[in-house]
């Protein structure tokens, strides 16, 4: 047989991956998304969506859905997927008013870590120790904080000035600060109005205004987050554990002890974000005061890729749209309708570029709608208000589901030993 016969083995073709967007592009886009929305804001007279106030206001929103968004990071790299964040942050605010009244605010920040660590022991121990299902021990410990906060509260706070078995007595806060002299230049600046410089001094103004110095720390946490978990063999070991932890025990990791940790370390987050709200946000705590938070902050986790950069965007996102309903929130979110049918227009002529035309055909019809809902009203009704920071998370979730992994191991029963 000849061996021009033979036909020759082929190379297998490599995976078809998904592109990453580099940073030159991923600049490009945030900067032609500020431009976009300068134009919204020149066409709908709404200069409260760029202003300094509500820039300050959203950073403010954002820091307890990403220090929660920051829990679910360290618990799920390490294989255990923490629906409990919720009660975790209720312990915080608990804990936080409880010994802030008591001892002071800092003092009640430390206390907030140690309540919603004391969450995440109770699932580490129930998940890694007893292999209970991760989502059902986790919403077990939102239920178990609500009903231990409630009885706590009739020791704690009733007969106290100010105090009942919903709510704590004030707790003093831990003050605010501007930036000398550049928080005064950045708000005269944004008070112009100018075309896209005035929309930039409003969104960097808004990050040294008014600022707590529990702010300062969270927003410090994430590329402190970032460091450890992706720069020290600590880390490298804890997320082996969320991969592999077959192999990671094989390489002599124990294993058990940096679920532990992360879960722990988790649940400190949790209760930190807590913390902030009864210590900062409003100086008291308040039954029902978390407000769903921890579950916005592991849905900014998911839409971050289990990234903590991915992460802080989706926190400021939906910390931003929350803000809306504190200030102009009807003229606000109407002058956002209409950014957000350009958006969809630009998206569907995208998918024409990319031949995708059913995708294009329904992102195209999508925003007409939206368009026409914006051209024919003038103000938004307060419940589409109070609403858009959830259909956000629902939106952006949706968008970006294809893009997402998550970590191999996440939420899988581990047994030690369990691969001899």
């Amino acid at each position: 047989m000849s061996t021009s016969t033979v036909a020759k083995p082929q190379a297998p073709k490599p995976a078809r991956g998904r592109r990453r967007i580099s940073l030159p592009v991923l600049l490009l886009l945030i900067a032609g998304l500020l431009v976009l929305v300068s134009v919204v804001r020149l066409i709908t007279d709404a200069n409260g969506i760029t202003s300094t106030g509500q820039m300050s206001t959203a950073l403010r929103l954002a820091v307890p859905i990403g220090l929660a968004g920051l829990g679910g990071l360290w618990a799920e790299r390490a294989g255990v997927v923490n629906i409990g964040l919720e009660g975790m942050m209720i312990l915080g605010t608990w804990f936080g008013a409880w010994a802030g009244f008591q001892w002071g605010p800092w003092t009640g920040v430390a206390f907030g870590i140690i309540g919603g660590a004391l969450g995440g022991l109770l699932h580490a121990i129930v998940t890694v120790t007893f292999n209970v299902n991760h989502i059902v021990s986790g919403v077990a410990i939102n239920i178990l904080a609500l009903g231990a906060t409630r009885y706590l509260s009739t020791f704690a706070f009733e007969g106290e000035e100010g105090g009942t078995s919903k709510q704590s007595p004030p707790v003093d806060s831990l003050g605010t600060f501007d930036i000398p002299g550049l928080s005064d230049w950045l708000q005269t600046l944004n008070g112009k109005h100018w075309f896209l410089v005035s929309d930039l001094a409003g969104l960097v103004g808004g990050l040294f205004t008014d600022l707590s110095p529990l702010t300062v720390i969270a927003v410090l946490l994430v590329p402190v987050t970032w460091w450890v978990l992706w720069r020290t063999s600590f880390g490298l070991r804890l997320r082996s554990c969320g991969e592999n932890p077959v192999a990671a025990e094989s390489l002599g990791v124990n294993v058990y002890k940096y679920k532990y940790l992360a879960v722990v370390i988790s649940g400190g987050f949790a209760g930190l974000g807590g913390a902030f709200l009864s210590l900062v946000a409003s100086n008291i705590y308040l039954e029902g005061q978390t407000g769903g938070r921890g579950y916005i902050g592991l849905a900014a986790m998911i839409f971050g890729n289990w990234m903590p950069g991915g992460l802080a965007l989706g926190a400021g996102l939906f910390g931003y749209t929350d803000s809306l309903k504190l200030r102009g929130g009807g003229t606000n979110v109407h002058a956002l309708l209409l950014l957000l049918a350009l958006l969809l227009i630009i998206g569907a002529a995208y998918f024409v570029w990319k031949k995708r035309y059913v995708h294009a055909a329904i992102t195209g019809v999508l925003g007409v709608l939206v368009f026409l809902w914006y051209a024919t009203t003038n103000e938004v009704p307060n419940q589409v208000v109070t609403a858009t920071p959830y259909v956000v998370t629902l939106l952006v979730l949706a968008l970006s589901a294809q893009r997402l992994r998550m970590p191999k191991a996440d939420g899988m029963p581990y047994r030690r030993g369990q691969g001899k």
